[in-house]
């Protein structure tokens, strides 16, 4: 029965933490190669005027 020896279960949940710690520092450190808004936008610019209280 795995409940009785902790051991190896204790590996494998430390070898997939570190795991995502890994993959996801790559991921955030990652960057977009094309930034959406940044882009030609096509939206007519109007001024906004806000109505303060």
């Amino acid at each position: 029965m795995p409940q009785l020896n902790p051991t190896p279960w204790f590996t494998v949940m430390l070898i997939t933490w570190l795991f995502l710690l890994i993959m996801m520092t790559k991921v955030l450190n990652s960057n977009q190669t094309a930034n959406p808004t940044t882009q030609n936008l096509k939206t007519a610019k109007t001024p906004w005027t806000w109505t303060w209280h």
